[in-house]
């Protein structure tokens, strides 16, 4: 090599290192938005090095969790084309370069839409769905889809016939409940910020309390449920699963929205907020009134469980609140009887009409024709196939919760007796017992209190991290609120969340 040649590379090799961009270590543990938002303000690191970094991590750990299925192949270049626009304008979206990872039956671009089920494999929607479309126009970066009970079939589970069973991240021998399973996995072992699941009966806030995480089951109309894949329409709830409260705040807060693809969205005009954050108060127990429903808590209540939520009573008394201990809903049994209607048919076939356009997939009759590879789905299948209506009283419609006057019963007695106390909040634990083993699922299931009274009443219903039991076994409070009352939930779950601190890493 001559002199001019040596030369020539030594100055290409100091020009490619002077553009090189130097390897950089995030801590990913227990990152929130404010934070990660701070750092990009500070260029501590750009959200492409932090995308680049969450990819990793689930690369190195997933194999044992099992909690995602699909990375977005464009993710990186959505967080270099942030990075661009935050350093062009100085502004900051409200979830600029922020990674979620969200549940494999709500639509998004790019990436397949499967609801964990053989007949859904192949399907890639044409757009997004519209809590997607919301979330990507704050600065949202879809990091990957997550696993799912297959269908949303199992509360109980997370089992899907396209990527197996999901384990609990506290104890891999455990489930982390049903159906959003592997958002909450993921998200409780810092795959991501935060992410999405999809609550029929149980399946936001059943997962979250297993995983210790936040979760937010809100009003029934306050957020859009088109392009997503639907369970019981009549009942489903899209919301935010989170490590903060905050956090879950914040991506409630750009979900909600009137959509005229989702009639039952027009209800909510008017009765929403475009700042829920203005709720986060750490002094937000003082002077609160809560009740204490212990009907839900029967002689099988897991004796640890019981301990943790009398030790919560006595913490937000603690922190400011009365609690009145206990309320009673008069005739609660009877009004809660026969709430639940078998829509999955009617509900499934519209959403391949309106959104799969495949002549192949039209009816239930197809997707059983393709099959699954799991037992308890199969089961599911073949009795969704025979039920339609209401179960116990086939003769009574099954309407919407502002028109259906089983729903509107059931709702108003509660919200009766929280008039007549002055109640800002009741409260009960989300499960009353531990998570059960994956080998015996179905045997151990016990305790699920989610199914009871929000996914009847339409009312919203968060839950926060409580403490754990024996074997490392996260457990959830759950605070019930008025319809359209997420700020005063908020306020509440976000004073109790501080004041205690519960949640801890896996």
């Amino acid at each position: 090599m001559t002199k001019s040649h040596t030369t020539t590379l030594l100055l290409l090799i100091i020009l490619c290192f002077g553009c090189a961009k130097p390897s950089i270590t995030i801590d990913l543990t227990e990152l929130t938005i404010s934070q990660i938002h701070e750092a990009y303000q500070k260029g501590s690191f750009t959200s492409e090095q932090l995308v680049q970094a969450y990819l990793d991590r689930i690369d190195s750990l997933n194999e044992s969790l099992n909690a995602i299925t699909y990375l977005n192949p464009d993710a990186l270049n959505i967080a270099k084309r942030l990075d661009k626009e935050l350093k062009e304008t100085g502004v900051l979206r409200p979830l600029h370069g922020i990674p979620i990872i969200v549940k494999d039956n709500i639509n998004v671009v790019g990436l397949p839409t499967t609801a964990g089920a053989l007949a859904l494999e192949n399907y890639y929607p044409e757009a997004d769905a519209f809590i997607t479309n919301q979330l990507v126009n704050a600065g949202a970066i879809v990091l990957a889809k997550s696993n799912m009970a297959e269908w949303a079939f199992s509360p109980m589970h997370t089992e899907s016939s396209t990527f197996g069973t999901t384990r609990n991240p506290y104890n891999l021998d455990y489930v982390p409940a049903g159906s959003s399973g592997g958002t909450a996995a993921a998200v409780a072992s810092n795959f991501a910020v935060g992410g999405l699941g999809t609550d029929t009966g149980n399946s936001i806030r059943g997962p979250s309390s297993h995983c210790s995480l936040v979760g937010f089951r809100t009003t029934l109309g306050l957020i859009s449920r088109s392009g997503i894949v639907p369970l019981f329409l009549r009942n489903d709830v899209v919301g935010p699963m989170c490590r903060t409260v905050s956090d879950a705040t914040l991506m409630m807060e750009v979900m909600t929205g009137v959509d005229s693809l989702d009639a039952i969205t027009q209800y909510s005009e008017g009765k929403t907020s475009n700042n829920y954050t203005q709720y986060l108060n750490v002094n937000g127990l003082q002077g609160a009134r809560i009740g204490v429903l212990r009907e839900l808590m029967d002689d099988q209540t897991n004796a640890e469980v019981h301990i943790l939520f009398d030790e919560a009573i006595a913490d937000l008394e603690r922190l400011g609140a009365t609690v009145i201990d206990p309320i009673a809903v008069p005739n609660f049994q009877e009004l809660s009887d026969n709430q639940w209607c078998g829509t999955f048919r009617k509900d499934v076939e519209a959403f391949f009409r309106d959104y799969v356009n495949n002549d192949s997939l039209m009816t239930l009759e197809d997707v059983i024709a393709v099959g699954t590879k799991n037992e308890f789905a199969q089961r599911r299948l073949d009795a969704y196939s025979s039920i339609n209506g209401r179960w116990g009283k086939a003769d009574l419609a099954c309407l919407d919760a502002y028109t259906d006057p089983q729903r509107i019963a059931f709702r108003e007695a509660i919200e009766t007796v929280m008039d007549s106390l002055k109640l800002d909040a009741i409260i009960y634990p989300s499960w009353n017992n531990p998570p059960a083993t994956i080998a015996k699922f179905e045997e151990e299931y016990a305790g699920d209190n989610n199914q009871t009274i929000s996914p009847a009443t339409g009312q919203p219903a968060f839950t926060v991290p409580m403490g754990y039991t024996t074997g490392n076994l996260p457990a959830g409070i759950q605070f019930l609120g008025r319809m359209y009352a997420e700020p005063t939930l908020v306020k509440l779950a976000f004073a109790y969340e501080q004041g205690t601190l519960h949640r801890r890493k896996p």
